[in-house]
């Protein structure tokens, strides 16, 4: 195929987990530099400050511990002087106790110092994690919208983007966590410098005695992936099992049916069962955990015993046995804390995985080296040369030799049954999928040869599901040419031309008012008065090629006259697709398709198939039949 030839790379295989889900394997820690890259680019300033202030924090402790051994020390050198009296004027006069003092202010600032640098870490965290959570919401949204159709129709792509969608805010934690890891590091590495100055052994013996809890975590987190990965779907089924029970959509029939028990019923059993393994792995995590910590314990008390030992020969003074015993309880508890933070890091590194492997997925659908600019005007309309197409995934072909022409200025209805292939001839032409076999041409160029933003910017579809987007109704309307959202005079001609400016005039807030019910204040409309909004999108468009799936689907028999003559004025010089079940709304067209199966059974006007005395006779016959 062309795309494959332009070299995009294949996806992943599908359904099964990346390869940093291996219990174990730290290669998940690859898409590191590239969080931080995105830290960077949400705020370098801040990033800059996070950085610097936590190295100043880090180095905290080992100079609260230093001054504590001096002032201890201190304290024994002027316990064993004379006293010069018995009241802290005559220590003060003295002057004897004047170091003392010094190091004494020295730690109170340093505590002082210590509190405010933590607060400052804290605020500027919270400011970068909130930026980086925007920058990578931002970035999946672009990059959503630039994949293929198929990623969106695909289950298994439907639980990658899941997974990466819940990760965008389920990883923001990471970033403190990392930046904590960086702060100990620096804290560890001055902590070992002093604790080398004594007994450069006891830093090997520590590491050895931590390893184990940290292989332990970093299993049992690899496992939790694991768990959760596998679980996707049965989670995105939890999802709309909660949302379907207590949506606005499924409301009436959710009462009308009595369906809340079998939802409950269902949503019970997947969590049950979600539960049920993630206890197991809680309990299993539980029991080993505290059996591979408590060796750190045996090395931090063998440690502190030698530590007495040395101050009781006199090797030690008694500033460097508190200074040595807190030094080693805290590099016990840091590098604990590290290891242990680490195999976190590594396991919440799992999770960035989803993220990233979602941003390596490339659209196949793609525009050309050198693009063809879009015909303005449409000379000579579209073909369909032998065009085959299967849905990914399915081995039964949606179209298959496929060959009808669309003229410029040609108004061309498409009938038949449900799967005959009418919408997949709407994909094909808006290039939200491309033929597997054959070709589509616009003026006698391969439709791939053109831009294929230009393809779509000139493309105005009205969807049988269109989207009702919870916006305003202005916006609602502009939707079908958003770069002219702040053009108010041409979204009032769309209105009023689409019908909808009869219902926005009887909104509170006209085309201010925010429609749907999920947001406060606003307004839920009819599925006919949604329609019309739908049908003023068409309008405002303003495309050379006008698709309209079922446009008046949802309007009673009088609003579907009114449209019908609309209908006329917005197709009127313009290459146009119907699709529609009504037979009042195909008969309009220049030309008529039947299909079935895919192909093209039959082709005229409604006249002429009429007088055929053929499947689309039989077909309206039968509607008609209704209305005698």
């Amino acid at each position: 195929m062309r795309d494959a030839a332009a070299g995009t790379a294949p996806d992943p295989v599908p359904g099964r987990p990346p390869g940093p889900a291996t219990p174990g394997n730290l290669a998940a820690l690859k898409h590191v530099p590239a969080l931080l890259a995105l830290v960077w680019a949400s705020s370098p300033p801040l990033t800059l400050a996070s950085f610097g202030l936590r190295i100043l924090r880090a180095l905290m402790p080992l100079a609260a511990l230093y001054v504590g051994k001096l002032i201890l020390d201190e304290v024994v050198r002027l316990v064993a002087l004379p006293s010069p009296g018995p009241h802290l004027a005559d220590w003060l006069k003295d002057g004897r106790i004047d170091p003392l003092i010094g190091w004494m202010a020295l730690e109170f600032a340093l505590a002082i110092g210590s509190d405010l640098i933590s607060r400052l870490v804290s605020v500027v965290d919270s400011l970068v994690s909130e930026l980086y959570t925007n920058t990578v919401s931002v970035r999946l949204m672009r990059h959503a919208a630039a994949l293929d159709l198929k990623h969106f129709e695909d289950s298994e792509q439907q639980d990658r983007l899941d997974r990466a969608q819940k990760q965008v805010m389920g990883r923001a934690p990471l970033l403190p966590q990392l930046l904590g890891q960086f702060q100990n590091l620096i804290t560890v590495l001055s902590l070992a410098a002093g604790l080398i100055a004594y007994a450069p052994w006891l830093i090997l013996v520590l590491f050895i005695a931590l390893l184990p809890a940290f292989l332990g975590e970093t299993h049992f987190n690899a496992r939790g992936y694991l768990l959760n990965f596998a679980r996707t779907p049965q989670r995105r089924r939890l999802d709309y099992l909660r949302a379907a029970a207590s949506s606005t959509e499924s409301a009436k029939e959710v009462k009308i049916f009595g369906l809340v028990d079998f939802m409950i019923d269902q949503f019970l059993a997947l969590s049950r069962s979600i539960f049920a393994a993630n206890r197991k792995l809680a309990i299993r995590r539980t029991i080993w955990g505290g059996l591979l910590t408590s060796i750190g314990s045996i090395a931090y008390y063998g440690a502190y015993a030698f530590f007495v030992w040395r101050t009781l020969s006199g090797s030690y003074s008694i500033g460097d046995l508190s200074f040595l015993a807190a030094s080693f309880l805290r590099l016990r508890g840091l590098l604990e804390d590290m290891l242990l933070g680490f195999s976190q890091l590594a396991g919440q590194a799992l999770y960035l995985d989803d993220i990233f492997s979602f941003f390596e997925i490339r659209p196949e659908i793609r525009s050309a080296g050198t693009p063809l600019p879009f015909p303005r005007p449409i000379e000579q309309g579209f073909a369909f040369e032998d065009v085959g197409f299967r849905y990914p995934g399915t081995q039964r072909w949606a179209v298959r030799g496929l060959s009808f022409t669309l003229a410029a200025g040609e108004v061309l209805a498409l009938v038949g049954e449900n799967g005959a292939g009418k919408t997949t001839i709407v994909k094909l032409l808006s290039r939200l999928y491309d033929p597997d076999e054959g070709r589509v041409l616009l003026d006698g160029h391969d439709l791939r040869d053109y831009d294929i933003d230009a393809v779509r910017a000139h493309i105005g579809v009205i969807f049988q599901d269109f989207v009702r987007y919870q916006f305003t109704a202005g916006e609602n309307i502009a939707i079908g040419r958003i770069d002219a959202r702040e053009d108010a005079p041409r979204i009032s001609e769309a209105a009023r031309r689409g019908l909808a400016d009869g219902v926005i005039g009887k909104l509170p807030g006209g085309y201010g008012q925010p429609l749907g019910k999920r947001f406060n204040s606003g307004m839920e409309l009819s599925g006919g008065e949604w329609q019309k909004i739908a049908i003023a999108r068409a309008y405002m468009r303003e495309a050379d090629l006008l698709i309209l799936d079922e446009p008046t689907a949802a309007l009673d028999a009088r609003a579907e006259y009114e449209v019908f003559q609309r209908l006329r004025d917005l197709s009127a010089g313009r290459t146009a697709i119907i699709i529609s079940h009504r037979f009042s709304t195909v008969r309009m067209a220049d030309r008529i398709l039947v299909l079935e199966g895919g192909h093209v059974i039959e082709a005229g006007s409604h006249d002429e198939l009429v007088a055929a005395g053929g499947h689309y006779a039989d077909l309206f016959n039968l509607q008609a039949a209704g209305y005698r």
